[in-house]
C-alpha cells in the first residue's frame, strides 16, 4: 500500500510505502511504477486540489 500525494495537476508528487509487502524489491518496484502514473486530482466543487490517497498495488507473477 502506497501513500500518494497527488497535486491539482493529477501528477504524484510524493511517495510513500504506507504498508510494506514484506520484501523491499517490491516495493522498490511499485514505487517506480506509480511515479510514472497519472491521476484525477480530487476536486472541491469543480476546482481541482492537492490530496492524499492510499494505493494498494498488486503484483502477480505469471510464467512465460
Amino acid at each position: 500500500m502506497l501513500r500518494v500525494s497527488v497535486g491539482a495537476d493529477g501528477m504524484p508528487h510524493d511517495i510513500s510505502v504506507a504498508v510494506s509487502s514484506g520484501y523491499p524489491m517490491l516495493d522498490s518496484a511499485a514505487l517506480s511504477a506509480v511515479r510514472d502514473w497519472r491521476f484525477v486530482p480530487a476536486t472541491r466543487g469543480n476546482t481541482p486540489v492537492p490530496a492524499v490517497a492510499e494505493v494498494p498495488v498488486r503484483f502477480r507473477l505469471e510464467n512465460p
